[in-house]
């Protein structure tokens, strides 16, 4: 499949067009042909979005509100289009494009619904005869910045919630899925969104660190969002704080899943393999390391081992596969090495083979400790790693020793108990009895530590694209001192 994607809604004037070509990690072949913009570019799509600010943020939120909606139903029509062109962009399976497309028209329905509930308030002073309130107001031009894990997804959150707050909007594609978030850009044009409010940008791999760089220094742009590595989103806040510019960072992961001894090990098994293999573990949210009790871990390890050596690994075009490619060669190998540094130094891989190309088969490693590198690190591939503790405050512990923050789960039968182990893991979300990997629109998703800080989704995005506002009316004569 080849298909052309240019930066999209609005006009460009640098010159004779550049383009890249993102290669499909399997075959090798053209995936995707893009526009390779240049800085003159990037400052000409900020220009076009302050241009257009005024007429977007004066829209009644009714009329941004339907149009989102439009959006939804468009994301849906497109289906197709969208999962043909992810799959070939990064190698992975029909299952995770399509969960992609249909969250990501949930999360347009939802920032839809929002538009009419950027509230303020209004706040007792103690002047007499002042009315004071608090009201939020669009902030202005919002950067947001994708990646490729999980493109329709994470391209769609950076920009619904800035756009049905008034804020005119440029996603910065990545370099990896430019076409995936090109159609992005065609669908809400297609849906109404005007001239300007939102651009697309798409750029050469070596062009990256300059692009971003004019994007955030700009004047124009207010609000920056970015989903992506912690080494990468540690290079935006800096960037972003000499210029006093807030940044919301949804970064990596390395999720625990803490099974206690009373759990329901079947239920703890099927969602460990689906936190750990959906999209080749390829998720922010991925199940990294599972913290097993001692006392059941056997048993559970045995389970798990089977479950994943009944996954089929393999092209994805080829029918019923469940690991299919991971992004590139590179990847697969990092992947690889943690796996053999673990064995070497004592882990006992239960379940998993070589990799093949970028494929690499469900893999579940035993006996995992402090001292392997997998330990520590994202692995970001099919991977999991057992870790076996004794007693609730090991498991704690084990939890919680990691520079990330994101995601985490806990199994018990006994839910006051797991809720109890829920709150003294250090991270932004905890699911009792459920997998690593869950995500709902609505819901303030966002981590801490090495995870990134900041939340998107439902109120606490609304929070993180507005401007909150202090205004007060003098309604009787003011005495003042002289």
């Amino acid at each position: 499949m080849e298909a052309e994607h240019a930066v999209r809604n609005r006009q460009i004037g640098a010159g004779p067009a550049r383009t890249f070509d993102r290669l499909n990690p399997l075959t090798g072949e053209v995936a995707t042909r893009a526009v390779a913009a240049t800085v003159a570019d990037a400052i000409a799509a900020v220009e076009a979005a302050q241009a257009a600010l005024a007429g977007w943020s004066s829209l009644g939120p009714s009329q941004r509100r339907m149009l989102l909606l439009k959006a939804a139903d468009l994301f849906e029509a497109r289906q197709d289009e969208f999962v043909r062109t992810m799959v070939a962009e990064i190698g992975t399976t029909a299952i995770w494009a399509k969960f992609n497309t249909k969250l990501a028209a949930g999360i347009l329905r939802e920032a839809a619904a929002m538009t009419t509930q950027i509230t303020g308030e209004v706040i007792p002073s103690d002047e007499k005869g002042c009315l004071a309130m608090a009201v939020r107001q669009p902030a202005g031009v919002c950067l947001g910045m994708a990646p490729w894990n999980a493109p329709i997804i994470l391209g769609v959150r950076a920009v619904a919630m800035p756009l049905a707050c008034g804020n005119t909007v440029i996603l910065k594609a990545s370099e990896l899925c430019p076409g995936t978030h090109c159609l992005i850009g065609e669908v809400l044009r297609e849906a109404g969104v005007p001239e300007g409010a939102i651009s697309v940008i798409t750029n050469a791999p070596a062009d990256a660190a300059e692009i971003v760089e004019a994007l955030i220094a700009h004047p124009a742009v207010r609000r920056i969002n970015f989903t992506g590595s912690t080494r990468v989103g540690k290079l935006i806040a800096e960037t972003a704080g000499r210029h006093l510019k807030p940044v919301l960072l949804e970064l990596g992961g390395k999720a625990p899943l803490v099974v206690l001894d009373d759990a329901d090990l079947d239920a703890a098994v099927n969602a460990t393999a689906f936190g750990a293999f959906i999209n080749q573990g390829q998720v922010c949210m991925s199940t990294e390391k599972v913290v097993v009790d001692a006392s059941v871990a056997d048993e559970f390890v045995r389970k798990l081992a089977a479950k994943a050596q009944s996954l089929p690994h393999g092209d994805p075009r080829t029918g019923n596969v469940v690991i299919g490619s991971m992004i590139g060669r590179e990847a697969a190998r990092r992947a690889e090495e943690l796996v053999e540094d673990a064995v070497r130094l004592g882990a006992t891989r239960v379940a998993g083979g070589p990799v093949v190309g970028t494929v690499m088969p469900a893999t579940v490693l035993d006996n995992v400790t402090p001292a392997m590198r997998i330990y520590s690190e994202e692995s970001f591939g099919p991977s999991v790693s057992v870790i076996r503790v004794r007693g609730v405050e090991e498991a704690i512990k084990v939890a919680n020793d990691t520079e990330y923050g994101l995601a985490a789960s806990v199994f018990s039968r006994d839910i006051a108990r797991a809720l109890s182990v829920a709150k003294r893991i250090e991270s932004g979300i905890c699911h009792i009895n459920g997998a690593t990997v869950h995500d709902e629109a609505q819901m303030p998703f966002g981590g801490t530590k090495g995870s990134g800080y900041g939340r998107f989704g439902g109120k606490a995005g609304v929070n993180e694209f507005t401007e909150l506002r202090w205004i007060t009316i003098e309604t009787a004569p003011k005495h003042y001192p002289f």
